[in-house]
């Protein structure tokens, strides 16, 4: 059973394209046209071992916003596609990752349930030119087109880059492990029978 996805986001502001393979080795190619952007997304790609191809163009100049919350509808909308029926899959799972002095931690339900808890405090409005409010713009859609309950807590942190980067890292492990296939679960694990 291949866990994959192929598809496209196109709208008057983004045009984007997006093949995701669940089992992969960590390998692809992302364009977002967004260097720190492009860098977190490889966060998750590694360390989640997923293999992911990304182009996107987007209105940058007006600002990343709308590139931003689109890759993470397009993603979300993979995520939940490439999982299929849900059978087998661990489901829940929950990463701290530290970065240097910054430590977070993502915890997650694949429960088709969508919702975002977003705790961080940022010690300024950027990294680079990233607004860092764009993170929660980014999990908040990628969270409501897959289907998962998210937790994003940052624990304490400095630099903003390094929380970042730790929320990133955490969500690749958190995801890794959720999507883990457990031959002793038969069908789904919930007691309703579905997720």
């Amino acid at each position: 059973m291949t866990r994959s996805y192929r598809g496209d986001r196109r709208t008057k502001e983004t045009d984007i394209e997006l093949i995701l393979n669940l089992d992969g080795k960590g390998q692809g190619k992302i364009a977002t046209g967004i260097g720190f952007f492009d860098h977190m997304l490889e966060q998750i790609m590694k360390h989640g071992q997923l293999d992911l191809e990304l182009k996107a163009v987007g209105d940058i100049e007006v600002d990343f916003h709308h590139t931003v919350e689109d890759v993470g509808i397009l993603m979300g909308k993979a995520i939940a596609e490439a999982l299929g029926d849900k059978k087998g899959i661990v489901r829940y799972a929950t990463a701290f990752i530290p970065m240097d002095e910054a430590l977070s931690m993502v915890s997650m339900d694949i429960s088709g349930r969508p919702f975002l808890q977003y705790g961080v405090n940022y010690s300024g409005e950027f990294v680079g030119q990233f607004e860092v409010q764009l993170v929660e713009e980014f999990f908040r859609a990628l969270a409501f087109n897959s289907g998962i309950t998210l937790h994003i807590q940052t624990q304490y942190g400095r630099n903003n880059h390094h929380i970042v980067e730790s929320i990133f890292k955490a969500f690749a492990k958190a995801l890794r492990e959720a999507i883990t296939i457990d031959p002793r679960i038969e069908g789904v694990l919930s007691t309703k029978g579905s997720l």
